[in-house]
């Protein structure tokens, strides 16, 4: 299964309102595992940067006068996320900078279907919070300390780790591997594991009571010279 983990940086909080995205960050993951593979772009907003947004990213006008327009990088990205899921963090805030971008260009709309919000699941696991981002990755003990200014694509790369988190997919995948050991009789990496039997200590004591022995040689005793039994007796 192939989802992304995206992260956008914008100029505000309202598209509505003239806001547009300035940053986007995508990481992604394959059956719950970072692959490496990462999109990122900053954008041209084609307006001026409101102080309070700067404050937040660190993105200047100056900065991204030079940067692209949306439209020059929306092919790519959408070439990148395909027909993935698409997690993120308050993900409805994101999905709707995104639409809005995509409905300025004639292009369909993402469906909310595709959505995974982590917020949402964070809540779901933890409603005393608090659930933010760097107070999740306190919680899980990931390393945030690069996180100066939020920024796409680092806050998605450390979003990627807090989801898995969040789904338990690390616990998962120990499990799972544990179990295929266990069915392989210890395949590792596709390739068999010879294991040696370690002796006992001690043997076990003898389970049969000498009455029980006793009866039992009178039974082959009675079964004449060429009694298998008498076979096994003289190689023990």
């Amino acid at each position: 299964m192939r989802e992304i983990v995206f992260d956008t940086e914008t100029t505000g909080f309202d598209p509505r309102t003239g806001d547009r995205v300035v940053e986007i960050g995508c990481v992604e993951l394959v059956n719950h595992i970072v692959t490496g593979h990462t999109f990122h772009a900053h954008i041209n907003p084609e307006r001026a940067m409101p102080r309070a947004a700067f404050e937040v990213h660190g993105l200047s006008d100056d900065f991204l006068a030079d940067k692209p327009k949306f439209a020059e990088i929306v092919d790519d990205f959408l070439a990148f996320v395909g027909d993935a899921r698409l997690v993120a963090h308050n993900a409805e805030f994101d999905f709707k900078f995104i639409n809005a971008e995509l409905g300025r260009l004639g292009r369909p709309a993402i469906g909310l279907d595709r959505m995974v919000d982590t917020l949402a699941l964070a809540k779901r696991k933890h409603p005393a919070g608090p659930n933010s981002l760097d107070a999740l990755c306190l919680r899980y003990g990931i390393d945030n300390s690069r996180r100066e200014f939020h920024g796409a694509l680092l806050d998605s790369e450390l979003l990627a780790e807090v989801y898995v988190e969040l789904i338990g997919g690390r616990q998962a995948a120990l499990s799972l591997t544990a179990a295929e050991d266990r069915r392989t009789s210890g395949t590792v990496g596709g390739s068999a594991r010879t294991t040696t039997a370690r002796a006992r200590p001690l043997p076990l004591a003898p389970r049969l009571s000498e009455a029980e022995r006793t009866a039992h040689d009178a039974f082959v005793a009675k079964m004449g010279e060429a009694a298998l039994w008498r076979r096994y007796a003289e190689d023990g």
